[in-house]
C-alpha cells in the first residue's frame, strides 16, 4: 500500500466461502480492521457476500456494484469492443443511481478497499478498476506492517525479501502487452528488467540476511547451556509487557499489531542462580504470509531452542481460542512444539468473573496473571524458577582450600544449597543444570 500524507479511508471486504463459518468471517475482519488500524487506515464500512470460491472480479455484480458507491466507481470494468463496453457502462450508471436512490449517498468516500483473503494480481486489477480506487488484500497489509516496524538490520532484511516476493507476481500482472515485447532480437522488455532486478536484489538480500544468520547463531550457541525461556504468541497478546517487567528491561510496548519483530534476550529479574534468560519473539496471526513465517523462521529459532515456552493468550480477547490454535500451528510448523511449555492467559484485569471461570474449565493448568499487577509479576517470576527446579541436578563437591579460586565457580554456575569448612575444604551441595557440572568437575580435575 502506498504512502498518503493524510490516513487512507478504507472498506473492508470480506468473501464467505463454504468453508467459512460465520463466526470465523466475523473474527477475521475484526482482526483485519484491527490490521488496518496499526497502519493508520480509517474503516468507513465493511461488506461481505457469501460465494462458493472467490472468482476473478472477487465479488458478484451486484455487491460491486455496492462497493464502487462507497469509492466513486462505475462498479464494473467492461471488455470488449467499443459499442459493447459503452451499453455496459450505460447499465452500470442506470444500476448505480437506483441503489443511490435506495440508499442514499454515502458519508464518506473510500480511497482504498482491503479485501481479507489473499488476491492474484489479477483479481486485485480487475476489482481496482471496477471500484476505482485502490485494492489491497490481507496479505499485503501485514507485509506493509512488517515493512513500518522492522528496525534491526536482520528484520529489515527479512521483510523486504517477504515484500519483494509479495510485489513481483504484481509486476507481471501490471506488465500487460509489454511483456510480450522481449521476443527473439527485441532485447529485453522493461518488465524483464524489473524481473531480474527483483530477483537478483533478493538474491543479495539472502547472502547478506545468511551472513547475520550466521552471527545470530553464534550468539545462540554461545547461549545453548544457558536456562532459556522464550515469550511466544498471537500479536499484542501482552508478550513484550511481559518481557519489560519479568526482566526491567526497556523493551518497546505498543498496543498495537506486530510492535515487535526482533528477538529481544535478557536476563530474569530479580536474577536467579544458575541465570535464566528470557527472549521477546515475534507475534503470530491468522494465515501469517508463508514468506513471513519463512524469513523469520531464523528469529523464531529463539523458540525452538528455549528450555521454556511461556505461551502468552490475551484472555479478554473474545478470539482467544483461535489465537491459541494459530500460535500451535506456526510453533508446530517449526518444530517448536516439543519441549516444555506453560500456558498463561494474560490481560485477565480486563476479564469477566465469567470469563475467567470459563479459561479455568478449558484449560486448569494454565495461569491466569495481569502484567499490571506485581502480585502477578512475582507469581510468574517464582513459577519460571520454579520450572526449572526439574532440569538442575544435586551435585556435592569438595573444593580443597589450595583451590579457593573455584570457590568463585561453584557460586557463579550453581545456586548454593549449603556449605561448610571442613579440614579437607569446602563442601558444598549445589543445585546445578548438567552442563555446567561437567564444566565444574573438569575444573576441579584440572586444577
Amino acid at each position: 500500500m502506498s504512502e498518503r500524507k493524510s490516513k487512507p479511508k478504507a472498506v473492508l471486504v470480506g468473501v464467505q466461502t463454504q468453508e467459512t463459518s460465520d463466526a470465523d468471517l466475523e473474527s477475521s475482519l475484526a482482526e483485519l480492521r484491527r490490521l488496518a488500524k496499526t497502519l493508520g487506515v480509517v474503516v468507513i464500512d465493511r461488506l461481505t457476500q457469501r460465494r462458493d470460491r472467490i472468482g476473478a472480479n472477487v465479488l458478484g455484480q451486484g455487491k460491486r456494484l455496492e462497493l464502487a458507491r462507497l469509492t466513486g466507481g462505475t462498479g464494473v470494468n467492461p471488455r470488449g469492443p467499443a459499442a459493447q463496453r459503452q451499453k455496459v457502462i450505460e447499465e452500470a450508471k442506470a444500476a448505480m443511481a437506483t441503489l443511490v436512490e435506495e440508499l442514499g449517498e454515502p458519508a464518506e468516500t473510500a480511497n482504498l478497499v482491503i479485501v481479507d483473503a489473499e488476491l492474484t494480481p489479477a483479481q486485485i486489477r480487475n476489482l481496482g478498476q471496477a471500484v476505482g480506487v485502490e485494492v489491497t488484500d490481507r496479505t499485503g497489509i501485514i507485509v506493509d506492517i512488517f515493512h513500518r516496524h522492522a528496525s534491526t538490520r536482520e528484520a529489515r532484511l527479512q521483510v523486504e525479501i517477504a515484500r519483494l516476493k509479495y510485489l513481483a507476481p504484481r509486476m507481471r500482472a501490471a506488465g500487460g502487452a509489454t511483456e510480450r515485447q522481449g521476443g527473439k532480437g527485441a532485447g529485453e522488455s522493461s518488465l524483464e528488467l524489473d524481473r531480474r532486478k527483483v530477483r537478483d536484489r533478493i538474491s543479495e538480500l539472502n547472502r547478506e540476511l545468511a551472513s547475520i544468520e550466521g552471527e545470530a547463531k553464534v550468539r545462540r550457541a554461545r547461549r545453548q547451556d544457558t536456562l532459556r525461556v522464550a515469550l511466544v504468541g498471537y500479536t499484542n497478546a501482552g508478550k513484550s509487557s511481559w518481557m519489560r517487567v519479568l526482566t526491567t528491561s526497556s523493551v518497546l510496548v505498543q498496543n498495537k499489531l506486530f510492535a515487535t519483530l526482533d528477538t529481544t534476550v535478557r536476563e530474569l529479574h530479580p536474577k536467579s542462580t544458575p541465570q535464566i534468560l528470557v527472549s521477546d519473539t515475534v507475534g503470530f496471526i491468522q494465515r501469517l504470509p508463508h514468506d513471513l513465517v519463512a524469513s523469520f523462521r531464523s528469529t523464531l529459532e529463539e523458540a525452538k531452542e528455549a528450555s521454556l515456552l511461556l505461551h502468552v493468550v490475551d484472555g479478554s480477547d473474545p478470539a482467544w481460542e483461535a489465537q491459541l490454535q494459530v500460535t500451535r500451528e506456526v510453533l508446530g510448523e517449526i518444530g517448536a512444539l516439543e519441549g516444555r511449555s506453560l500456558l498463561v492467559f494474560n490481560k485477565i484485569d480486563r476479564c469477566s468473573a465469567e470469563r475467567r471461570r470459563e479459561l479455568s474449565e478449558r484449560h486448569p493448568d494454565a495461569i491466569q496473571v495481569s502484567a499490571k499487577y506485581p502480585e502477578d509479576v512475582k507469581r510468574l517470576h517464582r513459577i519460571i524458577v520454579d520450572d526449572f527446579e526439574d532440569v538442575l541436578e544435586d551435585l556435592e563437591i569438595v573444593v580443597p582450600y589450595d583451590k579457593s579460586s573455584l570457590i568463585g565457580e561453584a557460586h557463579k554456575r550453581a545456586r548454593i544449597v549449603s556449605e561448610s569448612f571442613e579440614e579437607d575444604g569446602v563442601h558444598y551441595r549445589l543445585k546445578i543444570t548438567a552442563v555446567e557440572a561437567a564444566k565444574l568437575r573438569r575444573l576441579l580435575d584440572s586444577s
